[in-house]
């Protein structure tokens, strides 16, 4: 169902009122520059990760008007036959920008850039958005618990909490950007590559007439892949004891080893150390313990310190709804017209200092500092202005100007790269292995100080002079 979708109408209306006012005053070749960015970390955090820009790439390279559509929007009596037929030829013939999948991004940096006629970047702000924003903060989420974790596997296992379908295909992808091993979203492999595992769900141990019974018969089916429920009566009492007289009766004397036990409830650490007592004594130190059941980044973090004996965790309702803050602020303001093939900057101001935008197209720069590999700052500029790596470059903090600081010893990247160049796409395909693998080193280019869970360092996002300078100048007039 999903694949046969057509999305272009999944957009806030009042883009289709704008666009019929462009189209009626004569704006509809207007081009315009748009900027997503976003303006607040979810969970008070120090970092986020970018994803979703593979679906945005699929969102507009479909992008039409069928006649289901059109006969709709007939229907509503507001839109004339000159601007229906506009929408029925429709082609998207638009320049984006987007910063790549698994790339650490902070506040106020635009994010996706589009520089398009002004119907055409007005119709896809809120599937930008829409794409961006989830997969954005289940990406973040994901990559706080895996941190967390240490080093120990984490596993997706929300698709039943996720809202709606897509939250649970999205989500799972998303996660595995950020750093999970795996889901227990099987739709989320066959479409997007994520590798999909489980084992069993407490129904299993429940449909025979004993514990033991329902281990046996998994045994019996997956020896080389064992792993048993053991919380479904007593962890200590039953499970474990049970679980291990399987493994002593049916899968060592057939040359197997276990793969592991799960638990999904109680006092996670007692429990684990426990398990992990009672296995090594009987001969199973490789056995994985697993635990599952309302996990979120705190919670995996104290229970390590306290001295769990987790191999694996499974995490699902607040990783798939990234419960502790479910928003990701992402916002897409205008920043720029063409007159006369010259770009005006525009810019929204506000009461709250916060919300006042950046103007103009621009792009944005990392630098990495070339001793310690770490990145020192970004910076945000005009688009056609170049930072030189390695020649003395002086950064300055946006708003309180007096605190500057020249580096010389570094490496500057642009971020944003383009994925459509006149309405064709230039985007190159990446393999979900490649995303995740470039987000982790990524990630490991960050300074330590700045991945805290609680008061991280704040991440330097300066103006170039000139970027700032304009800025002022609009600030000043308006």
């Amino acid at each position: 169902m999903k694949r046969d979708l057509n999305l272009t109408m999944l957009m806030d209306f009042y883009e289709l009122t704008m666009a019929k006012g462009y189209f009626a005053n004569g704006m509809k070749d207007t081009v315009t520059y748009f900027d997503m960015f976003f303006r607040k970390i979810p969970d008070g955090g120090g970092y986020a990760i970018m994803a979703g820009v593979q679906q945005l790439v699929e969102y507009l390279r479909e992008l039409r008007f069928d006649d289901e559509d059109i006969e709709f929007l007939r229907g509503k009596k507001i839109f004339d036959e000159e601007f229906l037929a506009y929408l029925r030829n429709f082609k998207f013939s638009s320049d984006v920008w987007a910063v790549p999948e698994g790339t650490p991004i902070f506040p106020r940096e635009p994010i996706v850039v589009v520089r398009g006629p002004a119907i055409e970047a007005q119709l896809i702000e809120t599937m930008v958005l829409l794409t961006i924003n989830h997969q954005s903060l289940i990406a973040t989420k994901s990559n706080r618990i895996v941190r967390a974790a240490q080093g120990r596997p984490v596993m997706e296992f929300g698709s039943r909490r996720a809202q709606g379908y897509d939250g649970a295909i999205y989500g799972a992808r998303a996660a595995y950007i950020g750093g999970c091993v795996g889901t227990a979203c099987t739709i989320s492999e066959r479409d997007y590559g994520v590798p999909a595992t489980g084992t069993m769900a407490h129904s299993w141990v429940q449909m025979f007439p004993t514990e033991l019974d329902a281990f046996r018969a998994y045994a019996r089916t997956y020896p080389d892949n064992c792993s048993l429920l053991v919380d479904t009566y007593n962890v200590l009492k039953s499970g474990i004891p049970n679980a291990i007289k399987v493994f002593d009766e049916e899968l060592k004397p057939r040359g197997f080893r276990p793969k592991g036990i799960r638990i999904d409830s109680g006092d996670m650490t007692y429990l684990s150390q426990k398990a992990r007592k009672m296995l090594d004594d009987a001969g199973y130190p490789d056995c994985k313990i697993i635990a599952s059941n309302a996990l979120d980044e705190y919670i995996i973090r104290d229970i390590i310190m306290q001295g769990a004996q987790i191999d694996i965790f499974g995490v699902g309702e607040r990783l798939i709804t990234s419960r502790s803050e479910p928003v990701f602020g992402g916002v897409y303001k205008l920043v720029g017209v063409e007159q006369g093939g010259e770009i005006i900057p525009k810019i929204k101001l506000s009461e709250n200092v916060e919300k006042i935008t950046i103007p103009g197209f621009k792009q944005v720069w990392r630098l990495y500092d070339n001793e310690s590999g770490k990145a020192e700052a970004d910076v945000i500029t005009l688009h056609d202005e170049v930072i030189e790596s390695g020649k003395p470059y002086e950064l300055f903090d946006p708003e309180h100007t007096w605190k500057r600081k020249t580096i010389e010893n570094f490496t500057a990247r642009p971020l944003l790269e383009k994925i459509f160049d006149n309405g064709e796409c230039v985007y190159e395909d990446r393999s979900i292995e490649d995303i995740r693998a470039y987000c982790a080193k990524s990630m490991d280019e960050m300074w330590a100080e700045v991945c805290r869970f609680e008061n991280p360092h704040n991440y330097y996002v300066d103006l170039s002079q000139k970027l700032w300078d304009m800025r002022k100048e609009l600030l000043d007039r308006h």
